[in-house]
């Protein structure tokens, strides 16, 4: 497994670097594919919020997209609490495609290049991100909807071959759209 420790507007010290390399491989010991683990710190620098720290941990793992953020009053903290959420969601994931009993590693929607674009035409883009659309089930995308946090997902419907969006509703429930 490798592991990336990096901050975003701050320099993460040496001790929280391998403190944070050490949570993370062990939380990681669940799918054994060695794939690589960013780690991301960033400071808030607004005096009036007391968790000013947070980590964003994401992977690939098992042809899914792991992210987890988690917010703390120090660095320690912050990475603790993001640990022991990375290593849920692997055992979540991990209890999901066992009892899918999936016969093969599908190879779900990986993002084949994200780039940051800003447009000239003041239309109000400030970001493009480009997929590779693998056909999967409406199931299979409610697992990447909840594996990535996200509100909404798009995915290619490989039995009617169009383009749907699953979302979270706002009771809790997944949503499905499908074009007629």
């Amino acid at each position: 497994m490798t592991v990336r420790v990096h901050g975003r507007n701050m320099q993460v010290p040496e001790d929280i670097k391998t403190f944070a390399e050490g949570r993370v491989e062990h939380a990681g010991r669940i799918f054994n594919d060695g794939g690589p683990v960013d780690v991301e710190f960033s400071e808030m620098t607004n005096p009036r919020i007391d968790e000013k720290y947070t980590v964003e941990i994401t992977s690939h793992v098992a042809g899914h997209i792991v992210r987890i953020e988690a917010d703390a009053g120090d660095e320690r903290s912050a990475l603790d609490t993001a640990a022991d959420k990375y290593e849920r969601q692997l055992r979540r994931l991990k209890e999901r495609l066992i009892q899918r009993n999936r016969a093969a590693n599908k190879d779900l929607n990986h993002p084949e290049q994200g780039s940051d674009v800003v447009s000239d035409r003041g239309v109000g883009i400030v970001r493009t991100k480009r997929f590779v659309m693998k056909p999967m089930t409406p199931e299979e995308a409610v697992l990447q909807l909840e594996m990535l946090g996200h509100d909404f997902f798009f995915f290619l419907d490989a039995e009617s071959d169009k383009h749907c969006v699953v979302y979270h509703r706002r009771d809790g429930n997944v949503g499905l759209i499908e074009p007629e």
